[in-house]
């Protein structure tokens, strides 16, 4: 099993920058990718990105693309996401999740992903 902890939300105003973090523990050798989740009161979980267990591919929604960096900390299985310019539309639960087989194309699909986090709560205020 793979247990996946979130850290760093909090609430921001429009414009401004937060940082959000994941460390996965336990079974990490069989995981290919980790990514994030997000998910706004009253809407669908949307994929905002995905990263390669090596680091060395990215995928991006289009709605985050060029604001948000996804990457991988210092401790191998912990990654982190950099949201730039964040707006009150990216207001939502935040979650991350982590993937056991390999993913074909460049969907975030929450079904490729079989591990979740608790989330952690980003609010952005205009």
């Amino acid at each position: 099993q793979v247990r996946l902890v979130e850290s760093g939300g909090g609430s921001v105003q429009a414009g401004e920058s937060l940082r959000i973090s994941c460390v996965a523990s336990g079974y990490t050798q069989s995981l290919y990718y980790m990514a994030w989740f997000r998910q706004a009161p009253g809407k669908e979980r949307e994929g905002i990105a995905r990263i390669s267990a090596s680091g060395d591919r990215t995928w991006y929604a289009d709605s985050v693309k060029d604001r948000f960096t996804l990457s991988h900390g210092d401790a191998r299985y912990t990654v982190s996401l950099q949201m730039n310019s964040v707006q009150p539309e990216d207001t939502a639960m935040y979650y991350c999740a982590a993937a056991r087989y390999y993913v074909y194309g460049d969907r975030i699909s929450s079904g490729d992903f079989q591990y979740w986090g608790q989330g952690t709560q980003v609010t952005v205020s205009s």
